[in-house]
Parts: structure tokens; C-alpha cells; sequence
């Protein structure tokens, strides 16, 4: 399939999109567009702040919303309350179009919770359950660690990795809900991914904002630890 068909776009919270928000551009979060030129259909992935500009910026790219992808429930991702404040987010999304919103099955209590959407409204899913956008499949990894119902987005040849994984370092595991332990293995399972997708992270944290996963595993000091035992010297919880 036609490379030029997939359309793909990483978009940086603050910068290009909702520009001058100060918890945006402090936070550096990265939010994802992927689509089908041909059939018009998209996906957002991690769509906070200011989440109508992306539905806003697909369009104005020619594609129509069809979907939100979402890594984990904490609001800079989905929008909601948490930990004393409040993030605009997908409920205001969903006010504009009505989409599915694909999250872990693990993560539907805890979306539902912080952004106060319906647990009917969400969808989740299971390790290796594939979202379609056209004609390009999108697996679902789950990755917990960073919460229990993180997962990551794999598909042509690219790794979305929410907080998970970082071009450098990885994501807390001592807020509520995370687990040293799960993040370890879920680390292992994405260094031991097959070819060498590129790595485009939740966050931008790094010199640059995308890297192979070969790059990573090999200067990032996360993948460092082969084993459990030299993950919690490494890692103390």
C-alpha cells in the first residue's frame, strides 16, 4: 500500500494547538493524527486541551474525525480532573462529533472516572485487538505500568508509546494505579518488538522528538535493566 495514502501527524500541545494554553506548552504533550487520504477517515490519539483544534485541523487536511485513540486516562491525555485540576479533553471532543473512544479495558474505570464520561461511551479493548482507519489496521499494546490500562499504538512501521516509553526515560510509576514491576516488563515487551519501528512518545522530553526503537534501547538508560532483580536496584519503587 502506497505510503502517501497513510496520513500521519504529531502535533505538539501549545504549539500546534492550543497555542498559548501555559499547562500545555508547559507539559509538552504530543497528540496524534493518523488517517486514510483515500478513504478520508481519521483517528486522534490523545486528544487534551484544546481537543476541537485537532478535530480542526483533520479537517481542514481533508479528513473527517472517525475515532479517538487514547493512551492512558491521566488528563493532560484525555482531558478531566485529577490531582486538583482540570484539563479540557475528550468530553468536549465528543460534544462536537460523536466517536468511538478506544481505550484498554483495564483503563475504562479510570477514563470514566477522571474525564466523567459514561462507561458506555468508551470502548475497550484487549491485548492485540486491532482499530481500523481506511485501510491501515492499528494494534493495541497493552503497557501497564504507567497505569494499569496503558497500552501503546503500533502500525506501518511506527510505535505511538503514550507514556510508557520516552525517547529518553519512561513514565512515573508512583502515581495511583501505577506498578514499577508491570512498567519493567511492559519495556521488555516493546524492546523486543519485531523490525525497528520509530518511537513517537507522549511527551516531548527528549532532544528530538521521534527515534528508532533500536536508537532507544540503545541510549535510553530505561532499557538498561535485562532483568526484574536489576530493574528494582535500577528502579526502586
Amino acid at each position: 500500500m502506497s505510503s502517501e495514502r497513510l496520513y500521519f501527524r504529531q502535533l505538539l500541545a501549545g504549539r500546534d494547538f492550543a497555542v498559548g494554553d501555559p499547562i500545555a506548552t508547559q507539559m509538552r504533550n504530543f497528540a496524534y493524527l493518523i488517517g486514510d487520504r483515500e478513504t478520508g477517515e481519521c483517528l486522534v490519539v490523545d486528544p487534551a486541551y484544546a481537543a476541537g483544534d485537532l478535530v480542526d485541523i483533520a479537517e481542514a487536511d481533508g479528513l473527517r474525525l472517525t475515532g479517538v485513540l487514547a493512551t492512558h486516562h491521566h488528563p493532560d491525555h484525555v482531558g478531566g480532573t485529577m490531582l486538583g485540576f482540570t484539563l479540557r479533553g475528550v468530553r468536549e471532543l465528543l460534544e462536537k462529533t460523536s466517536v468511538p473512544v478506544h481505550i484498554n479495558a483495564e483503563e475504562l474505570s479510570w477514563v470514566a472516572n477522571v474525564t466523567g464520561i459514561a462507561p458506555s461511551e468508551l470502548t475497550g479493548h484487549q491485548h492485540g485487538d486491532k482499530v481500523t482507519v481506511g485501510a491501515f489496521d492499528i494494534e493495541l499494546l497493552h503497557t501497564p505500568g504507567h497505569t494499569p490500562g496503558s497500552q501503546c499504538f503500533l502500525f506501518d512501521n511506527r510505535l505511538i508509546a503514550g507514556d510508557t516509553l520516552f525517547v529518553d526515560g519512561c513514565g512515573r510509576t508512583d502515581f495511583p494505579g501505577g506498578d514499577s514491576d508491570a512498567m519493567f516488563r511492559s519495556l521488555r515487551n516493546l524492546a523486543d518488538l519485531p523490525g525497528d519501528p520509530i518511537v513517537y512518545p507522549g511527551h516531548w522530553y527528549s532532544e528530538e522528538p521521534s527515534a528508532a526503537l533500536s536508537s532507544v534501547k540503545a541510549t535510553n538508560y530505561v532499557m538498561r535493566p535485562k532483568t526484574l532483580d536489576e530493574w528494582q536496584m535500577f528502579m526502586p519503587s
